[in-house]
């Protein structure tokens, strides 16, 4: 599994990179044929005072792709909702397969 974490208007310190890359190693707990997680942290209205912290997923698996993006006042708990969520996504989409 490939995992590609970007940031966007701001540098991420080593220990949220850390967080986020042990986080999405679980992910192969419920798909095993991932091949390829893009990672995108983002501050939103950098312009004005009120930063969002975004965080989206993508993760491929062959035949099908799933994204999430979720903001919040933290990138912790942004990539925690984005990652509960796509867990939810895989989950969803094997018990189809299954089906």
């Amino acid at each position: 599994m490939n995992v590609n974490i970007q940031t966007v208007h701001f540098d991420a310190d080593t220990k949220l990179v850390l967080y986020v890359e042990k986080k999405v190693s679980k992910l192969t707990q419920f798909h095993d044929r991932i091949t390829k997680v893009n990672v995108f942290l983002k501050l939103d209205n950098v312009v004005h005072n009120i930063k969002d912290k975004i965080a989206e997923i993508q993760v491929h698996v062959p035949r099908h792709n799933f994204f999430v993006k979720c903001s919040s006042k933290s990138f912790e708990e942004s990539f925690d909702e984005a990652l509960n969520s796509v867990i939810t996504q895989i989950k969803r989409k094997k018990e189809k397969l299954a089906a």
